[in-house]
């Protein structure tokens, strides 16, 4: 239909078919590549499109990873289509990006799916933060609209602290003020203290950056943009196809755009020396 509306007559099968083994050519080969150098930061998020399998019309995951490295310039580092966010599923992912060459994550930032934050402690060893979006998310669900605005509002004034200390802190002086009236928000900050508030044992001026899955949140619009054009995807090859099309081209994007972080802000995370992470002092 498209050819059409150019003007032209149509397109044969054994074009579509050539077109589709370069763009496969093109994604396999973003998708395999090495991995060097270090990354600090890693994202890990999923989005679900509709397939056909086995005569079924079912959902299939397609869980995607996003890292900085020591440069500050993120880069897309793998994609995986799978039938759902399985423990198995994600610490194969997790592995296969360590056997490309993936190296040197501190800080994994995701939500808080059980099977992922199992992967990423067995596989990774890494320090964990829970995205405080999908948090809050979490936690207003369980409070009336109204008070909605309210509840948020005071949650936030730990994100707002200028160090480590003052954050938890400030978490747990709001978790008692809200105690008697919401006793079930209360309860979920004690128990998301550490998970929520993990990026600030990282250098202040990444907070912003490290608290949430939002640097994919531009890239998992787009992938729902394009597929729900298709609809129905045939099999799990064309969600690769398309969805490895698009991480391709955002991940060019940034290349060519600015650094994500400071890369001197990134030298306090290291000690090149010895390997060993800094003491990052948020106080100074």
């Amino acid at each position: 239909d498209l050819v059409r509306a150019a003007g032209m007559t149509g397109i044969s099968s054994s074009q579509v078919s050539r077109l589709c083994q370069s763009i496969d050519e093109r994604v396999s080969a973003f998708l395999s590549r090495p991995i060097e150098g270090r990354w600090p930061y890693l994202w890990l998020d999923a989005t679900y499109v509709k397939a056909r399998d086995g005569g079924r019309v079912v959902s299939k995951a397609c869980v995607l990873a996003v890292a900085v490295n020591t440069e500050g310039r993120r880069e897309v580092l793998g994609l995986a289509v799978g039938p759902a966010e399985t423990e198995a599923f994600w610490k194969q992912f997790l592995r296969d990006l360590i056997g490309r060459g993936m190296a040197g994550v501190q800080l994994v930032i995701s939500d808080a799916h059980a099977g992922l934050k199992k992967a990423v402690a067995q596989v990774l060893g890494a320090s964990w933060q829970r995205c405080r979006v999908h948090f809050m998310r979490d936690v207003l669900a369980h409070v009336h609209k109204r008070h909605q605005s309210m509840v948020a509002a005071a949650i936030r004034t730990a994100f707002a602290q200028q160090n480590g200390a003052e954050a938890r802190a400030q978490w747990r002086e709001t978790a008692e003020s809200l105690r008697s009236r919401f006793p079930k928000v209360a309860a979920m900050m004690d128990a998301a203290e550490d998970e929520v508030l993990a990026h600030t044992a990282f250098p202040a001026a990444h907070w912003s950056k490290i608290a949430s899955t939002n640097p994919l949140e531009r890239v998992n619009k787009e992938i729902k943009r394009r597929s729900d054009v298709v609809g129905i995807f045939p099999n799990e090859a064309a969600i690769t196809r398309l969805v490895g099309a698009v991480v391709l081209e955002q991940s060019e994007e940034w290349q060519v755009g600015r650094c994500y972080i400071a890369k001197h802000s990134l030298a306090e995370l290291h000690d090149e020396d010895n390997d060993e992470p800094k003491q990052i002092d948020n106080a100074a």
